[in-house]
């Protein structure tokens, strides 16, 4: 896929891996609408991006708003002509154990992390099928291809984006929409020091619990958003970002149902 002068939509683009996607496609030319809730570190992305030469607009946009959704195309293309890129990478996680863990709180992620997606893929898909060469890019995680105790709902929203994602490519097979999901592994990015708790645990175990899985993140996003870059310009359906993913994507093909016997041991 050649992005130079192509526009990609890119959302949770303030920090992380979204920043990074960001900053890799502006060094390929290609123009950028960037959201997020965050708006001064969307203002740095987009402050980043537009050193390089591109277009780079800020939408303050929440992915759990579905009435901001569905406004969010109409702003985008008061600003750009079109779209060839959606990259649904906004997300949040929630540990703590199924019956540790709110229903509310449950809701909450999968509005963002699943939800968001569908609404966002569903909003933007005509812009997408208007390009003669567009792809759509979801971010699932590690956790969308195994499923450790603790992340029930965080598990269960990165299958789900992991199994949107596949059906919709066979949908769209043919067309001018390619679909790709990325499977981050340990990316040193905000995430984990952001996550909810089970308000069940005590102050000692959350802190354990978040140090524990903060010691797994160790890509620099940057690397990650270039990994990820590479695989849209090379049209991959899947990309597995981490040594950490490759291994856990080999073993649980190898022992579908101990795997998590043989990985827990690392």
């Amino acid at each position: 896929m050649i992005l130079a002068g192509k526009t990609a939509v890119i959302t949770g683009a303030a920090s992380g891996i979204g920043r990074a996607i960001a900053i890799s496609l502006a060094r390929r030319g290609c123009h950028l609408a960037l959201a997020d809730v965050d708006d001064a570190g969307l203002d740095r992305t987009a402050s980043l991006a537009a050193s390089l030469g591109v277009r780079a607009s800020c939408h303050h946009l929440d992915v759990s708003d579905e009435q901001a959704i569905a406004a969010a195309p109409a702003r985008m293309l008061a600003e750009h002509p079109g779209v060839d890129l959606l990259v649904n990478n906004a997300g949040v996680a929630l540990g703590g154990n199924f019956d540790q863990v709110a229903e509310a709180d449950f809701e909450w992620l999968f509005a963002i992390n699943f939800w968001g997606v569908v609404r966002m893929t569903r909003a933007f898909l005509p812009l997408l099928k208007a390009s003669p060469e567009a792809r759509l890019v979801n971010i699932s995680s590690l956790f969308g291809l195994i499923a450790p105790p603790g992340q029930t709902a965080y598990c269960a929203s990165k299958f789900a984006v992991r199994g949107f994602s596949e059906s919709l490519r066979h949908e769209l097979e043919g067309s001018s929409v390619g679909v790709t999901v990325v499977h981050p592994g340990g990316i040193a990015t905000a995430i984990a020091r952001n996550a909810r708790m089970s308000q069940a645990q005590t102050e000692a175990e959350l802190a354990r619990l978040r140090h524990r899985f903060q010691r797994l993140l160790v890509m620099p996003p940057e690397r990650a958003g270039e990994i990820i870059v590479e695989g849209v310009e090379r049209n991959r359906p899947r990309i597995l970002v981490g040594s950490d993913a490759r291994l856990a994507a080999l073993i649980e093909r190898i022992a579908p149902v101990s795997y998590w016997k043989l990985l827990s041991r690392r």
